[in-house]
């Protein structure tokens, strides 16, 4: 293939190299972050919490009426 088109085989070889591990970074990137997937829990967290003080609230808001 080099000889097809004029290209040293070393450069074939190192373009199939960077390829192969460009293609490896591009699907990793698609896969969620072990950041993304912490933030998330402390969000889905803080949404429970402030669930719980908006349910505890309103009954007390109800007794007083």
């Amino acid at each position: 293939m080099s000889r097809r088109y004029g290209v040293h085989a070393n450069q074939i070889y190192k373009w199939k190299k960077q390829l192969l591990a460009g293609a490896i970074r591009t699907f990793e990137r698609d896969a969620p972050s072990s950041e993304l997937v912490t933030e998330k829990e402390e969000l889905l967290q803080k949404i429970g919490e402030l669930t719980v003080e908006r349910d505890f609230l309103s009954l007390g808001l109800g007794r007083l009426r």
